[in-house]
């Protein structure tokens, strides 16, 4: 529906990697519908190479999956790191990042700012977000979030304008950058 809704053609997938097997971030249907696109299962510690790309999955800190990565997505110029689901980055995740200085790290931002939220132990709230960006902001280039639940942040613009005085990007449906 997301490629229909925002003008992108099937056809242009060629590699598709997965977070986790939740239904919000997988589906069979999907992969089927991709059909033309290779889909690469990966687990903590696996490195692929996918055309230009080399992909490495680290685990990440989601408690409901045990099995959930983030990865670290490098085309030899061009660094990415995409955290979604996931509370505060692993250690490992940390001297990834250390090691290989990324160009763009796409955090997790579900719980908003609610306060004691039972989430926090496997999403970021926005405090998180921007105490990991003081951290990492020597390895890393852009901050950007996503993965933002309706029902606990703000208006889309409300957000964006807190997150851009901590230097902070905030996706939305159909956002796209260059990094």
């Amino acid at each position: 529906d997301a490629l229909e809704t925002f003008g992108k053609r099937a056809d242009n997938v060629k590699y598709v990697i997965n977070t986790h097997a939740h239904t919000d971030h997988y589906c069979d249907s999907t992969l089927t519908y991709l059909s033309g696109a290779t889909f690469y299962p990966m687990k903590a510690g696996q490195v692929q190479t996918m055309g230009k790309y080399t992909v490495t999955a680290l685990s990440a800190n989601h408690s409901t999956c045990k099995e959930a990565v983030h990865f670290i997505i490098s085309d030899g110029e061009r660094c990415i790191f995409y955290g979604l689901d996931g509370a505060w980055l692993l250690y490992d995740e940390v001297v990834a990042i250390q090691e290989n200085p990324v160009d763009l790290a796409v955090l997790d931002a579900t719980v908003g700012n609610v306060p004691g939220d039972y989430r926090i132990f496997e999403h970021n709230n926005l405090d998180m977000v921007i105490q990991m960006k003081q951290s990492l902001q020597q390895y890393v280039k852009r901050f950007c979030i996503s993965h933002m639940a309706k029902t606990l942040h703000d208006s889309h613009e409300v957000l964006a304008q807190a997150m851009s005085e901590q230097g902070i990007e905030v996706a939305f449906d159909g956002y796209e950058t260059e990094v």
